[in-house]
Parts: structure tokens; C-alpha cells; sequence
């Protein structure tokens, strides 16, 4: 039941972002919405099916717990304000404008092929973390301890790394030169939220601070 709510959640959400895209482009005929779509909806039915075994985690991802940063809160609805206008800029671009001439089918193959790297790093690292969560918090019902396996002996988070270059993929996808700038700016929101979770974690998580000096970088190694 978990797994359904869950698919159903983020078939939704892949919808309307589709749905705004098109609209914003205003047409159908607008091949990067297509693309947007299908990769999106494999994106969407693989991170759900991937994590139906590990029902506390899909659990815990699809909820609000107790003790989740207020700040995180105001980190995530702004993101999702930023990402929401990358998607009308890049249908108003590529779509209708065509501020952002010569849609080529191969730039947004490899907008696909990026999406499917970050999203393969983003698995892998929930996949390898069982306190994963959607929110910054520590989750002291479930027992919270720090993960320092796989990718995490590389990077002390890289599930936003994941991230990072999922977002980066959405201006190839959609061949929009001027979707760049807000999906610059959603980054470095991420870059805000994996510092101050860093920190929160460093305070709040035993074991954290002893596992950041064995685990030098934060996001990328050997520089940050």
C-alpha cells in the first residue's frame, strides 16, 4: 500500500510539472516536454520501486516527523518555487519563444543520460543510508546513526550530489539556454541545505563529527 501511495504521489507531481511545461510552451507538438515526461515518469516509478522492501524508510520519506528544521521547511518550498519557474522558463524558451533556437534531439539525449547519473548516485546513496530522509532531522525513534559505507566513505553527502546534476539535467532536456539561471539558483539552495544539515548532523548526530574528519568533503571530493 505504501509503494502505491508512493507511485501515485510522484506520478502526480510528474504530471503537473508536465502539464505547466506544456502550457508554458504552448503547444503539443513541443518535443522536449516528451522527453521530460518519459524520463521523469521511469525517474519517478524506479526511485518508488527501488525502495518498496525498505518499507520504514518509505515510510519515513512520505511523512513529517517530529523535530525537522524549520529552516529546512522554508529551504524546500523555496526550491520548489525555483524549480517550478525553471520549468515555465524552459517551456516559454524552448516551447514558445524560442528564445533557444535548433531543438537537436541528441542534446536532450544526453540531458537523459545526465538525469540517469544523477539519479544513479542519488539511488545508490539512499540506498545505502536507511535514514534517508526527505526532511533534515534526526530521527531519534528510528534509531539515527551516522552511515559511513559506499559513497559515503567518499562524500559526506551524496545524495545532493545526485541531486545537483538531476537539476542540472532539466535545461538539456528541454534545450532551454535561459532555464540555466533558476536551475543555477536551485543549486546553490541545495549547496545552503548541505551545509546547514552538515552542521545540524555535526551537533546533533552522535558519531557525526568523529565520521566528517575521516570524511573530508561535504558534496564533491577534494574540493568541497
Amino acid at each position: 500500500m505504501e509503494t502505491f501511495k508512493g507511485l501515485m504521489k510522484g506520478l502526480i507531481t510528474t504530471a503537473i510539472f508536465t502539464i505547466i511545461l506544456f502550457l508554458s510552451a504552448g503547444r503539443l507538438d513541443y518535443y522536449q516536454g516528451w522527453v521530460f515526461l518519459a524520463a521523469n515518469t521511469l525517474t519517478t516509478v524506479v526511485n518508488v520501486v527501488t525502495l518498496r522492501k525498505n518499507t520504514d524508510l518509505l515510510i519515513e520519506r512520505s511523512k513529517l516527523g517530529e523535530g525537522i528544521k524549520s529552516w529546512d521547511k522554508w529551504l524546500l518550498a523555496l526550491s520548489a518555487m525555483v524549480y517550478l519557474i525553471m520549468i515555465i522558463i524552459a517551456g516559454l524558451d524552448s516551447g514558445r519563444f524560442l528564445w533557444t533556437k535548433s531543438f537537436n534531439w541528441f542534446i536532450s539525449a544526453i540531458g537523459v543520460a545526465i538525469l540517469a547519473i544523477g539519479q544513479s548516485i542519488f539511488l545508490t546513496a539512499r540506498n545505502q543510508n536507511n535514514f534517508f530522509s526527505s526532511m533534515v532531522r534526526i530521527q531519534k525513534e528510528r534509531g539515527h546513526t551516522v552511515c559511513d559505507k559506499g559513497l559515503y566513505k567518499i562524500i559526506r553527502h551524496p545524495g545532493y550530489l545526485g541531486m545537483a546534476v538531476s537539476l542540472f539535467a532539466v535545461p538539456i532536456i528541454t534545450t532551454s539556454f535561459w532555464c540555466i539561471l533558476p536551475t543555477t539558483i536551485a543549486v546553490i539552495l541545495l549547496l545552503i541545505r548541505t551545509s546547514l544539515e552538515d552542521k545540524t548532523l555535526k551537533a546533533e548526530l552522535d558519531g557525526y563529527a568523529e565520521y566528517s574528519k575521516h570524511t573530508r568533503y561535504k558534496l564533491i571530493p577534494l574540493i568541497w
